[in-house]
């Protein structure tokens, strides 16, 4: 292989016995501001065939109209997500007569698998098919599972007997249960639907932000402003899910409801087809679980080398601007994680042609630093996810208490989760007129506030809301106590609003926006070219982690708070009124507290891939006489 090595001073002063590796790796390019001007060829945007698209080519695609047709995509499929999360565990309990705690388990582990699923298709994406067809074909998926949702609730014979099961029955458990090919057939179709959830979701945002040209002046605002009207498509979608769905719901019957959520599905699909040839493409670049074993394998190979080595040659690196990772820049190396630099040491014994099994270039090293260094921060937000998961479920079983009444219309409880998305839709629309000119003054900041500022504000918001929400559940409980409620726990308290609710949900709402898009802006800009999939593929598997994570909480608070020998119910009685859902939203706050504390520590220890070139070169150019390079 043609490959140029940077070789370390044979005799170094004492004051540089320990050296920096990154001051003798300056063949790296910063894939913002590569060489001459224009795109490292390994980050070169190509057509759907493959090929590098002409200078005419790129000015006649991607960009704003392109991005839009990939919003529809997101909408429907947050439309579907959301309109299942709100619905699927109603429909469980009314119509298949399955206890409501199985039934909210069922979901949150649909929802926990559709997100933690998403390694996958980001795997897919980056290694073998491009983000493209990933999409292509996994929305061709959840489709399928879909329109199997809508036969489970439209075709009697999926169905267990409905006959003399009223309210009563079904609180007494007297309905006659769904039968287990009836539950193994919803739970398949069900599944099938998390599972191509799991290809669209980790490179839907990706591949929209690929439409940008990264070489334009306007790139970091275009891509600012594209991840908040990302996120503004995600909250339509929901809003719709959590009002024209329900809606259906209830004048038209469950099969309907389903079946609005099919068809809103197949015309994205649709819209999405059609926009085809506007799109710009990045090539796969290969298996990323090869190229981090192979890196693992050659770092452990040559684990007794040391860096201070008399046979040390250097670090191997390709000559010029081309990367050895097919749809990648370089990247500049690193001081982190110096035991993986072994991996790139190009030692005498390795010859001419190494294995990549024993010889990495400095580029698939800091792969996967770069995705070590992700780490902190998306499991930082699994704690907010957790929270969301909880809302979802606790807050309604808390609505079915209060009075839902807004004057004369009475809104479905089912529609409360509508409030966050209301929050999140006005924030972002007010987002560039208000918060960035107001936060820009304090910061100093030209967006406001960095992508990592903006997470952090939404953990903080979010510690908040669920303080709030134990305030207010305390209050809640209190009232239906003194005023005789306690053992009606599904009869609204007339001289309660369910608006009060209004707070903790605007709230959470708030979080979401600086939380989730900060962190979606963040993955994407910091992820190697060619892992870009996995690194929004990150976002998503938090979200699944904070929904397994829910269902976890609630099985050890039952299991250490509830004692049914002594009837003593445990903080997440079916009854809320005689549970303590104010202890479990207290306990989520100190939970919070303590993640955000380790979330501004790693926040506080992370640099920004650009500072680190900047550096870099800053330092190479304060020690000129300290690289010497070697010829191909």
């Amino acid at each position: 292989m043609d490959a140029r090595e940077i070789k370390s001073p044979e005799v170094l002063p004492a004051t540089h016995r320990r050296k920096r590796l990154g001051l003798y790796f300056l063949e790296s390019d910063d894939r913002r501001t590569a060489l001459g001007g224009g795109y490292t060829s390994g980050a070169t945007p190509v057509n759907i065939r493959g090929k590098p698209l002409s200078e005419l080519s790129i000015s006649k695609t991607g960009g704003w109209i392109a991005a839009f047709f990939i919003f529809g995509n997101e909408m429907a499929e947050r439309m579907a997500y959301f309109g299942l999360s709100v619905n699927m565990v109603a429909f469980m309990f009314y119509i298949m007569h399955r206890p409501f705690e199985s039934s909210a388990n069922a979901v949150n582990n649909f929802l926990g698998i559709s997100q933690a699923s998403s390694v996958l298709g980001g795997f897919l994406a980056d290694a073998y098919l491009g983000r493209y067809w990933t999409i292509a074909i996994f929305t061709t998926i959840y489709l399928a599972g879909l329109t199997g949702i809508t036969l489970a609730a439209t075709m009697t014979i999926l169905m267990p007997n409905q006959d003399k099961c009223d309210q009563i029955a079904l609180l007494l458990g007297n309905c006659e249960p769904a039968k287990q090919w009836q539950m193994l057939y919803l739970y398949s179709v069900l599944y099938v639907t998390a599972f191509g959830a799991a290809g669209i979701r980790p490179c839907v945002s990706s591949f929209g932000a690929d439409q940008f040209d990264e070489r334009s002046p306007g790139y970091k605002d275009h891509l600012d402003r594209f991840f908040n009207f990302f996120y503004l498509s995600v909250t339509v979608g929901a809003i719709v899910a959590f009002t024209a769905v329900v809606y259906i719901q209830i004048k038209h019957g469950w099969g309907s409801a389903f079946a609005s959520l099919a068809v809103a599905m197949g015309m994205s699909n649709l819209v999405f087809f059609l926009g085809t040839p506007l799109y710009r493409h990045r090539l796969p670049g290969g298996s990323p679980l090869t190229r981090v074993a192979q890196v693992l394998v050659a770092a452990f190979r040559k684990r007794n080398a040391s860096f201070q080595n008399s046979e040390l040659v250097g670090l191997y690196e390709l000559p010029g601007k081309r990367s050895a990772i097919k749809g990648s820049s370089k990247i500049v190396h690193t001081e982190d994680f110096r035991c993986l630099d072994k991996a790139a040491l190009k030692l005498k014994e390795d010859g001419v042609d190494p294995s990549p099994w024993r010889l990495c270039t400095v580029t698939q090293v800091e792969e996967i630093k770069i995705l070590l260094k992700l780490l902190p921060v998306p499991a930082c937000t699994i704690m907010l996810n957790l929270i969301l998961t909880e809302f979802l479920t606790l807050s309604v079983q808390q609505a079915y208490t209060l009075n839902t009444h807004m004057g004369h219309l009475k809104l479905p409880v089912t529609c409360m989760p509508v409030f966050p998305g209301l929050s999140i839709f006005l924030l972002l629309s007010l987002y560039y007129s208000v918060f960035v000119p107001l936060s820009r003054r304090i910061t100093g900041h030209p967006h406001g506030a960095s992508q990592l500022q903006r997470v952090g504000i939404g953990l903080a918001v979010s510690i908040v809301s669920v303080a709030w929400a134990g305030v207010f559940e305390r209050y809640r409980r209190h009232y239906a106590i003194e005023h005789g409620y306690e053992a009606s726990f599904l009869t609204p308290m007339e001289d309660l609003s369910a608006y009060w609710l209004l707070i903790q949900y605007c709230l959470i709402g708030i979080a979401e926006v600086f939380c989730i898009v900060g962190l979606l802006e963040f993955l994407y800009e910091e992820a190697p070219d060619a892992m870009r999939s996995i690194g929004s593929a990150y976002a998503a598997v938090a979200g699944g982690l904070g929904c397994f994570g829910a269902t976890i909480l609630n099985n050890i608070v039952k299991s250490v708070t509830g004692n049914a020998e002594k009837r003593e119910p445990s903080w997440l009685s079916q009854n809320i009124n005689t549970g303590r859902f104010d202890y479990l939203y207290w306990l989520l706050t100190v939970m919070s507290v303590i993640n955000f504390c380790v979330f501004s520590y790693a926040a506080h220890r992370y640099q920004y891939r650009a500072k680190q070139v900047t550096e870099i070169r800053e330092q190479a150019n304060v020690q000129p006489s300290s690289k010497e390079h070697i010829g191909p």
